[in-house]
């Protein structure tokens, strides 16, 4: 017999075969059920403590997933869709194929969407809102009716851009701002027809606080003496030297107002510093002044009023100036000032107000304003809808059953396995609810095996079983097919996995010391432990 040859080292841990797969299946398993109960309008808030000690209350998905500090390297993927492979495992069928089976019902799955889903008018305001607000009526949120679903709509109606074709590109990102106020009440929420930022003007009693119909100007530039980039060292022989040097100073300043005043603004707002004599120069125009603003509040501002940010104010034209704002304010909220530049004619960019009692409210209503302007964003950009409610759900897997009996060879059981992974979803909404989920989940099945209605769901509210057309439960097109792709792909990627060696050392640099490893106390050593004086 040959000696066994060691190639790993001893502090390296080597997992392969079927345990590998039954350790990713069950760390998947254990996240899906933590985001289980949050499902549908029925759902269950989670909180979770951060290593600072902040809070998060919340029942989107999403934000758990994002806070959840997971040590499983699989943990994040799909649930079910694993769960169901497992059977597969133990009878020794080889993961490829089963991952031909299910990458075979993710196609069959998206043509059958394709078949069910209908096309909406964006325009329709009314067709919008309801659609929004059945996708953020299982948050938190909903007890407020219409007002954030009505926000979203809002303010992505105003940033969306047309590229022609029929196209719209909608950046959320970059030109919706959510400005946190806490204080007031939640209804005082509003869309602006602009912007607003947390700043307020160089000298307060010297310059105006409200102008009508401003001529802004963006600048991209210090507004005081240029310093040498080295250290400039000056020899100054004579008294009147001295003088010059500083009347250059202040010439050159003058100068830089000078070629802003041409243009004759009412407001100049610059990213960069503001000398105390570039401000008295302003002031004694009666122009406004505000700097130090953030890039991403400036590009904001240019795209809501139509100026452009300039880096050289010798290089200003009166195309830079913008001229769309309907008001320039400096408000006091709270304790704060804030400026606005509001009612613009055609903005480009918008700032979502948010009121509310606390700063947990304020975020957990941000996380759902942000879902819902997803959404929004999503249905214009792919104006098609599918039902909700476990409906989509239900019909893909009725297809993919009756599929399934054409199918020959050993991938018909896992693709038939897929076909039943789908209901997980109608049958959590129903657990969710607290209703006899058997008995429901016969029902439905019942009814979408011959294929008379697609569009029978649950009522996450009632549990009953409903019409989803008429009780106007929809979701977005885009977002099943993505999740279906999601889950399906990552259940592949997983099952293809057979080897996890953990414990590799980094490559360190040389002559850097190996860290020490940390000693773990003992009960009994905490009795011996020295005292350190204080």
């Amino acid at each position: 017999m040959h000696a066994p040859v060691v190639v790993l080292k001893d502090s390296t841990k080597r997992e392969s075969g079927t345990k590998v797969h039954h350790a990713n299946i069950r760390a998947a398993k254990a996240v899906a059920e933590v985001i289980r109960t949050t499902l549908g309008p029925r759902s269950m808030l989670k909180m979770l403590l951060d290593a600072a000690g902040g809070i998060v209350v919340t029942n989107d998905g999403n934000a758990i997933l994002r806070e959840l500090d997971l040590a499983h390297p699989a943990a994040k993927a799909s649930g079910e869709m694993l769960h169901v492979a497992e059977d597969f495992i133990d009878k020794n069928f080889h993961p490829t194929v089963i991952c031909r089976a299910y990458t075979k019902a993710l196609e069959d799955a998206i043509a059958v969407i394709d078949k069910v889903a209908m096309t909406i008018d964006v325009k329709d305001r009314a067709t919008m809102l309801g659609l929004v607000k059945s996708c953020i009526g299982t948050k938190f949120t909903s007890q407020f009716g219409d007002l954030i679903a009505d926000l979203a709509i809002e303010a992505t109606t105003i940033v969306g851009v047309d590229l022609g074709q029929g196209l719209r590109e909608v950046d959320i990102k970059k030109y919706i701002k959510v400005e946190k106020v806490p204080g007031g009440q939640l209804e005082d929420s509003q869309v602006l027809k602009g912007v607003m930022f947390n700043k307020d003007v160089v000298a307060p009693g010297k310059m105006r606080r409200k102008i009508l119909n401003p001529r802004v100007i963006l600048l991209d530039s210090p507004l005081e003496y240029k310093k040498g980039e080295n250290q400039t060292n000056a020899e100054i022989m004579k008294d009147e030297d001295w003088e010059v040097l500083l009347k250059m100073e202040e010439e050159y300043i003058q100068n830089l107002c000078g070629q802003i005043l041409l243009h004759k603004p009412d407001v100049v707002i610059t990213e960069k510093g503001l000398s105390d004599l570039a401000c008295h120069y302003l002031s004694k125009a009666g122009v406004t002044a505000i700097r130090r603003v953030r890039k991403t509040d400036n590009n904001r501002i240019a795209k809501a009023c139509g100026a452009v940010i300039v880096n050289r104010p010798d290089e200003l034209q009166e195309s830079d100036v913008g001229t769309g704002a309907g008001l320039f304010e400096v408000k006091k909220i709270g304790d704060e000032f804030f400026t606005f530049i509001v009612d613009c004619k055609d903005p480009k960019a918008c700032t979502v107000l948010l009121r509310g009692a606390s700063k947990d409210l304020l975020n957990e209503v941000e996380r759902n304003l942000q879902d819902a302007m997803c959404v929004a964003r999503n249905i214009i950009k792919n104006p098609k809808l599918v039902p909700g409610g476990g409906g989509t759900e239900l019909t893909v897997s009725a297809a993919l059953k009756q599929k399934s009996a054409s199918i020959e060879g050993i991938e018909k059981w896992p693709y038939e396995a897929a076909a039943l992974a789908f209901e997980a979803i109608p049958r959590t909404l129903a657990q969710n609810c607290g209703v006899n989920v058997i008995r429901t989940m016969t029902a439905l099945r019942g009814k979408h095996a011959n294929g008379e209605n697609a569009w029978i769901g649950i009522d996450g509210n009632t549990g009953e079983i409903a019409d989803m057309k008429e009780k106007k439960i929809w979701d977005s097109y885009s977002v099943k097919a993505q999740t279906f792709k999601t889950a399906i792909e990552a259940a592949c990627m997983l099952l293809r996995i057979d080897d996890i060696v953990s414990g590799i050392k980094k490559q360190q640099a040389p002559g850097a010391q190996a860290p020490s490893k940390p000693t773990v106390e003992q009960a009994d050593d905490a009795d011996n432990e020295q005292m350190i004086p204080e």
